[in-house]
């Protein structure tokens, strides 16, 4: 059961009276031949098997339905991240205690002050359109939150308040990237950047990292893969999924060679900037000199202050780059939530780096994270990053790949290895593929330790036969 639901997600939409149509979107990568649809069969195309069905005695054919997808959302691949956690909340439903550990998610509740700002934006009827670059008041605390924190000066028609982080990173690509232009990613990366940048009919570049050295990009190999083409460098720090800090130093030898490349922007993802842990700090790329006029600081409210459901995020840059984000968002959402705008000012109203609650929350995280590591660091032929922020654990198992596993088959790679996890462990958990690094599962911690505690216990033991199994 648990096998199947991680191999498929299903749902339905239904178009008035007559008409429905079944979507079961399967994670593979694989490509399938695109059969000719008639009535009661079905389309195949990247795995997305589509079945049309009237509802009523018409026959689909009379219709003459075109339901082929454009060549754009066709070459965008569906976030792993998200089909797990959709799979394994399907199965908790479904009755099967099945432990998540692949959202990005904190567990903690939205802090009260939060929360009771935007019931008091309800309560006083602050529920109307704002505009569509975000409520002055909003974007004046950010100006003044990335001032304090940041060291980087904004005024508001310089910021942009989006319907998350996420939406604010893909504006950015769309706004500034033409086709033809290149996206250099470094992997491992978060799972939506190279879907942006193809969105933007852009070449997604990806530079590889390694676990040796803290998956952290070497500037080297930045130098060596950049050219004329080049219009984008996706920098997240901390980094999603491997939790990696780059110091100041990197950052500067990084900038140097940004700087050689006039066509060359960088957007720098911070949303995990407070979720960090000490010796570790972070710097903003566009604090560095000469790095202002051509960075794009992208930061939100999910992460450090456990208002993931809110939706709410911005972008600081240039004017010019912002505008045009704006422009953007103007066609396809106009502004966020004015409720989750004015629990953003309470958010800010915290004190530097959110204060003692936000302070809390992160010690709960080392506290989780030092767990993890300590369990896993005594496996034979596991790898480990200790990771210096966030609250991932991207953990090398490729030890365990070309082992078969009975009444499983074999684990091939990072797919196999998750999918045998949640059939017999009833954890789910991220493969590295989905990340652009194979050899790697993605664990969150944003659980507390008692499930965490649990979790491991069930990995251990469902890894015991692949240990004593002989590679095949």
């Amino acid at each position: 059961m648990a096998n199947a639901l991680y191999n498929a997600s299903i749902s339905t939409i239904t178009f008035g009276d007559q008409y429905s149509i079944s979507r079961c979107v399967f994670p593979s990568l694989s490509t399938l031949p695109l059969r000719a649809m008639q009535k009661g069969k079905h389309v195949e195309l990247k795995r997305t098997v589509v079945v049309a069905k009237a509802k009523s005695e018409s026959d689909f054919d009379d219709t003459n339905v075109d339901i082929l997808l454009s060549q754009r959302v066709n070459a965008v691949k569906p976030s792993k991240t998200m089909a797990i956690s959709d799979h394994a909340t399907a199965l908790v439903q479904a009755g099967v205690p099945v432990i998540r550990l692949a959202a990005g998610e904190p567990d903690f509740d939205t802090p009260a002050v939060i929360a009771e700002a935007g019931m008091n934006a309800i309560r006083e009827g602050y529920t109307r359109y704002t505009p569509n670059a975000g409520t002055l008041e909003l974007r004046q605390a950010i100006c003044h939150k990335l001032k304090e924190e940041n060291e980087i000066t904004y005024t508001p028609d310089q910021i942009l308040v989006s319907n998350g982080a996420k939406q604010s990173v893909v504006q950015a690509v769309l706004a500034v990237c033409s086709p033809g232009d290149e996206v250099v990613i470094p992997a491992p990366f978060y799972v939506s950047y190279p879907e942006m940048a193809r969105l933007a009919d852009a070449t997604p570049v990806i530079l590889p990292t390694h676990i040796s050295n803290n998956f952290l990009l070497d500037p080297k190999l930045l130098e060596a893969n950049l050219s004329e083409r080049s219009r984008l460098l996706i920098l997240c720090t901390p980094c999603n999924p491997t939790g990696s800090v780059y110091s100041k130093k990197l950052l500067e030898e990084i900038a140097f060679i940004v700087a050689k490349h006039p066509r060359l922007l960088v957007i720098c993802d911070e949303i995990y900037e407070h979720i960090i842990y000490a010796p570790a700090t972070h710097t903003s790329f566009a604090s560095l000199p000469g790095m202002w006029d051509r960075t794009l600081t992208v930061n939100g409210f999910s992460k450090t202050f456990a208002m993931t459901g809110w939706r709410l995020g911005y972008i600081a840059g240039p004017k010019h780059f912002v505008a045009a984000c704006g422009k953007i968002q103007s066609q396809l959402t106009s502004g966020a939530s004015s409720i989750s705008q004015k629990a953003g000012v309470a958010a800010l109203g915290l004190g530097y780096a959110g204060g003692e609650v936000v302070s809390t929350m992160v010690k709960a995280f080392k506290e989780r994270r030092d767990f993890l590591v300590e369990s896993f660091r005594e496996m034979d032929g596991v790898k480990i990053c200790e990771p210096q922020g966030a609250f991932y654990l991207f953990i090398d198992f490729s030890c365990y790949y070309g082992r078969e596993a009975e009444g499983f088959g074999i684990i091939e790679n990072s797919e196999s290895l998750c999918r045998y996890l949640l059939d017999k462990g009833q954890v789910a958990v991220v493969p590295g593929s989905a990340f652009g690094d194979e050899s790697c599962i993605r664990i969150s911690y944003a659980e507390s330790l008692t499930t965490l505690k649990t979790a491991v216990k069930r990995i251990k033991k469902a890894l015991i036969p692949l240990s004593s199994a002989g590679l095949v």
